[in-house]
């Protein structure tokens, strides 16, 4: 009888070896990043899916039925949570400025004539100045800079991947990148000097006025830079102002892509209405991520914000069949907040916030829009 349970036991024991070593290795994760091609990678960027564990939800987002559901966004590019060094410029050697950026240094002459730009702020920027550019990527061109898309600018490819032959045939005297740029800085540097001008979030305002000096310093329009400058100060302040007087209402940011509705709060790629523009965030701790953190309909009920900023993101890049954000957000949980009923649903405009944010014009732009938003 012993010797039977004994081999009993030990067939048992057997059976669970077997079965834990072709279980695999404990706490492997399969690779699931994806990405995109207009998603803007904040600086200094780690890879981080959308939908990683980590994403919050408010306890109430878990909707009773499919139709009380906004649709999950879909996987994007990651964000960052860590900011950027600002470009400085540390020496000039006779027409040569020495740049430190923050994935290296660029050695620029001043006034380079043959100029790649593969960020629409800092095109933007370069438009605003009267400066000349040779190349830039041509597709999603914001629409208020259509005249880019002329046959006199040559077209470098995409924003997430640069025709590298054609860079190699223009030989450009400066190439300007951003994030989304980030992973190719090393092979865009061998074929001209590569000046990465990203915007740190953390510090938008700040972050710009730095991009656009070392610009002016570049191109010889520091004092166009300074003029512009001047203005958009005045700009904010009037702005606050009237945040002020209206009693620092609540407000929250969100992007709409077709069904998917995400949320952005301070620090975030669109955190200047809270950081730079004096609202009040109605959730100070939602997720910074690049496509905002995944919310629902009953999100937007239960946080109930005075105004409700939208930047419809399908209208930009999103192509045929598209639902528009105004469609999406036509739903009965929506009008039950504060921003429906008193007419402070504010719809952006894309091309700015979403493409070139961070430019003169597109900055002095968004801050009009927020204002005008106002009474």
């Amino acid at each position: 009888m012993r010797r039977r349970f004994t081999a009993i036991v030990v067939s048992i024991l057997a059976a669970v070896l077997v079965a834990c070593s072709s279980s695999g290795t404990t706490g492997q994760v399969s690779p699931t990043a994806s990405s995109d091609a207009t998603a803007e990678t904040h600086p200094s960027a780690t890879a981080t899916p959308m939908h990683s564990p980590t994403t919050a939800f408010s306890p109430s987002a878990v909707a009773a039925s499919p139709e009380s559901r906004a649709t999950p966004s879909p996987a994007g590019t990651p964000a960052s949570s860590v900011p950027a060094a600002p470009p400085v410029i540390l020496a000039e050697e006779g027409d040569t400025l020495v740049i430190r950026h923050a994935l290296g240094e660029a050695r620029v002459k001043r006034n380079p004539q043959k100029v790649v730009v593969f960020d629409f702020g800092a095109l933007d920027t370069l438009d605003a100045l009267g400066v000349s550019v040779t190349g830039l990527p041509k597709t999603n061109i914001p629409r208020y800079l259509a005249k880019y898309e002329s046959d006199a600018y040559q077209n470098v490819g995409s924003l997430a991947e640069p025709d590298f032959e054609k860079l190699s045939e223009l030989q450009p005297d400066l190439i300007i990148i951003s994030g989304r740029q980030r992973q190719v800085y090393g092979e865009l540097n061998k074929l001209g000097p590569t000046l990465y001008l990203a915007i740190d979030y953390t510090r938008y305002a700040d972050s710009v006025k730095e991009n656009v000096r070392v610009l002016g310093e570049i191109f010889d329009k520091q004092q166009e830079v300074d003029t512009y400058l001047t203005t958009l100060e005045e700009k904010i302040a009037a702005v606050r102002a009237k945040v002020a007087a209206a009693g620092v209402p609540t407000a929250l940011v969100i992007l709409v892509n077709d069904r998917n509705i995400s949320a952005f709060g301070p620090a975030s790629r669109f955190g200047l209405v809270y950081d730079v523009l004096g609202f009040t965030p109605i959730d100070p701790n939602i997720e910074v991520s690049t496509h905002g953190m995944n919310i629902s309909y009953e999100y937007l009920v239960e946080k109930n914000p005075d105004y409700l900023f939208v930047v419809d993101r399908g209208s930009v890049v999103g192509g045929q069949g598209v639902t528009p954000a105004q469609q999406t957000l036509d739903n009965e949980l929506v009008k039950r907040t504060k921003a429906y009923q008193n007419g402070h649903i504010v719809y952006l405009q894309a091309d700015l916030w979403y493409l070139s944010g961070g430019g003169l014009q597109s900055f002095a732009a968004m801050i009009d829009e927020v204002g005008n938003a106002l009474p």
